[in-house]
């Protein structure tokens, strides 16, 4: 008799408990407080609210959970659940098509190429997907540029400057430093602001007005606004955790991050203009000036020199066959 109350009592227990809420850790790149880290935090609360707290979003900055590249790899066997970052090229070459330099030359063009239906966006998606990872939105940061902790040497030049910069360690961004006239240094983001610090290079290719702020605010004496390329970052989820969640949840957290990323696109221009002014307004910065001229003969030397390179690198045709996609979408 005792056992029967006792089943009882704890299936009505069970009954009225709330259940349990699925947490999702969140990885990315940024300090806490930066751009991406408030804004992410706000997409968990949205989350949350629509699931009805079934989904609580764990974020986790400044690459607290590893470095962008490992973290990836992690998301793609399920020991990480999501990510908003830049894409990793160590496990698939072809994920260069993301960063491919001077690929876009405004904002309309880069939303035509990377937001919704758009040919790079659409690529992405289906690298992800063979990684076992979702790709549940596209993150508008920036048009990338130069940072420099020493003076600009000929800045609107692609002629050699005898300037040492670090870059990613992404063939694209080696070739297009090159192309630019700098002298390349693949190093680790993690290990890249003390690289600068103690003068191991000058400065930095691969970011932004708003990666130099975040992350470089102290070793940012000049930044040449050069559109080498246009930064994008993915929310990306794994199928073991996306899988793991109701098919509402599942449903709720796609809507929520579709409405993160057309949020975004709507203010990642202005919020580019405003990281280059807080650059000169409280750090001093020099902001160098390049004319139209300029920065056409930039993209000219690049996309001769470095195009070439990396589509051999991806895949001639494949690659070949997505700048068509973008080039129709441009004009």
């Amino acid at each position: 008799m005792k056992t029967k109350l006792l089943a009882t009592a704890l299936a009505t227990l069970m009954a009225v408990s709330p259940a349990v809420a699925e947490t999702l850790k969140m990885s990315h790149v940024r300090p806490q407080d930066a751009t991406i880290d408030v804004e992410l935090r706000a997409f968990a609360k949205d989350v949350a609210e629509a699931t009805g707290g079934d989904v609580e979003i764990q974020i986790f900055p400044a690459s607290a959970l590893g470095d962008y590249t490992n973290v990836q790899e992690r998301i793609s066997v399920g020991a990480i659940d999501m990510a908003t970052q830049p894409a990793a090229t160590a496990a698939d070459r072809r994920m260069q098509i993301s960063s491919f330099p001077y690929v876009a030359e405004n904002w309309a063009q880069a939303r035509a190429i990377y937001g919704p239906g758009g040919a790079i966006r659409e690529v992405m998606a289906d690298l992800y997907a063979k990684q076992d990872i979702t790709m549940l939105a596209a993150y508008p940061v920036y048009f990338g540029g130069i940072s420099l902790n020493v003076d600009a040497v000929n800045p609107g030049s692609t002629e050699p400057k005898g300037v040492k910069v670090r870059v990613p360690g992404i063939k694209s961004f080696q070739l297009t430093g090159e192309a630019l006239g700098y002298i390349p240094s693949p190093i680790p983001f993690s290990e890249a602001f003390t690289a600068v610090q103690t003068g191991v290079v000058d400065g930095v290719i691969g970011s932004g007005a708003e990666g130099y702020y975040a992350s470089f605010r102290d070793v940012t004496k000049t930044y040449i606004p050069a559109n080498t390329h246009f930064e994008v970052w993915y929310m990306i989820i794994s199928n073991q955790s996306l899988m793991a969640l109701s098919d509402e949840d599942q449903a709720a957290l796609k809507a929520q991050a579709e409405a993160f990323e057309a949020t975004r696109w709507t203010v990642a221009e202005a919020d580019q203009g405003r990281n280059e002014q807080k650059l000169a307004d409280e750090l001093g910065t020099t902001i160098v000036s390049l004319s139209a001229e300029e920065l056409a003969g930039m993209s000219a030397k690049v996309r001769a020199d470095v195009w070439p390179a990396v589509l051999e690198d991806v895949g001639a045709e494949w690659g070949q066959s997505i700048l068509d996609k973008v080039s129709a979408a441009s004009n």
